[in-house]
């Protein structure tokens, strides 16, 4: 696993065998940059990224690398936490991102409270969690955090389709790539 792009560049993340992490392929990751990037490459610097249930931290990496401003690492797990803290400092990133070491929906709260507004949102749990994904898009149809601006994407399995709707929220776009699926939403007013 490595870095697709930016300044980081084909520099190495670590991951753990054996926890509950499936980080995101380096395929898909630089699908997922080249579609909401639409050949823009200047889009990510200066935004705000929330990479909820973040694994090993590479997709909130890759936007970091890209030029985001800020990227806020949501993980439960203390092992995954403290990986995504080694992959950061394996690239000597001492600024421009919060790990958050609690529940996704907890650390939601916690954002609002902060009157954050994310641009872009990626939310990738273990594809057997299910409910998740259910709970965390609805949570974020109501959130302040989003603006009809933002971006969330989940990353599921394809044979889980999350719907089209989680009232305002609305998928605009879905693309497929071997047995993943990202699910790409707006608000919709």
């Amino acid at each position: 696993m490595r870095v697709i792009a930016g300044k980081f560049r084909s520099r190495p993340l670590r991951s753990l065998r054996g926890l509950d992490l499936r980080p995101t392929a380096d395929r898909l990751r630089e699908t997922l940059f080249n579609v909401l990037g639409a050949g823009n490459p200047t889009v990510f610097e200066g935004k705000v990224w929330l990479d909820l249930c973040a694994g090993t931290g590479a997709v909130g990496i890759e936007a970091l690398s890209r030029g985001a401003a800020k990227v806020y690492f949501v993980e439960p797990s203390t092992v995954a936490a403290s990986l995504i803290r080694r992959n950061l400092d394996s690239l000597g990133l001492a600024e421009g991102f919060e790990v958050l070491k609690e529940e996704v929906t907890r650390a939601l709260r916690k954002l609002e409270a902060k009157n954050l507004i994310a641009d872009f949102i990626f939310l990738d749990p273990p594809y057997r969690m299910e409910k998740i994904y259910v709970q965390v898009l609805q949570l974020l149809s109501k959130s302040p955090l989003l603006t009809p601006d933002t971006v969330a994407v989940a990353e599921h399995d394809k044979r889980f389709d999350l719907g089209d709707r989680f009232a305002p929220l609305q998928r605009f776009r879905k693309l497929e790539q071997g047995d993943a699926v990202l699910s790409c939403y707006r608000l919709v007013r």
